[in-house]
């Protein structure tokens, strides 16, 4: 008889300073434009909820959220692209939007670049629709880019830990 090693699920906990070198890493693996290391520190000093996702293996992504004034605004997903489509970007935005229910947020709110169809189309399945544009508002390879902005009604359905 053989035994099968099953891996543990990755978790996914509050981001800390000691994680923000996996991170950086992480944000330069993922994207042609990524976010700074004083970004990260703002958005740990300023109090946005930071989240990473952790495994054996070490972090495999993160994700920062800021809520105030009963709407939150998902500011950064981002899995190692060596993580991707394995459903742990949507792990990451079920439990970000979780937790800003329980922090009373009625509405979220995202901006997705026009190009990022993947991204696009994950936000639409968990329910976000179209409500504006943010013209050149992400830097691309030739000038700007434009974003779409997400929204989502928070309080129309059940908190997604009750869902799945």
């Amino acid at each position: 008889m053989s035994a099968v090693v099953v891996a543990p699920q990755p978790i996914v906990r509050p981001m800390s300073g000691h994680d923000l070198p996996a991170v950086l890493e992480i944000e330069n693996a993922a994207y042609e434009f990524p976010w700074t290391l004083p970004i990260f520190r703002d958005c740990l000093r300023v109090g946005c909820h930071c989240y990473v996702y952790e495994s054996s293996r070490g972090i495999l992504g993160h994700g920062i959220m800021s809520v105030a004034a009963g709407e939150c605004h998902l500011l950064n997903i981002c899995i190692h692209p060596n993580h991707q489509r394995q459903g742990l970007g949507e792990g990451m935005v079920l439990f970000l939007l979780d937790f800003a229910r329980q922090r009373k947020a009625r509405v979220a709110l995202l901006e997705v670049r026009m190009s990022n169809t993947a991204a696009y189309r994950l936000y639409t399945k968990l329910g976000f629709d179209e409500v504006g544009l943010r013209k050149n508002y992400y830097p691309a390879r030739h000038g700007r880019e434009d974003a779409i902005i997400l929204a989502r009604d928070l309080t129309i359905d059940k908190p997604f830990r009750e869902i799945f």
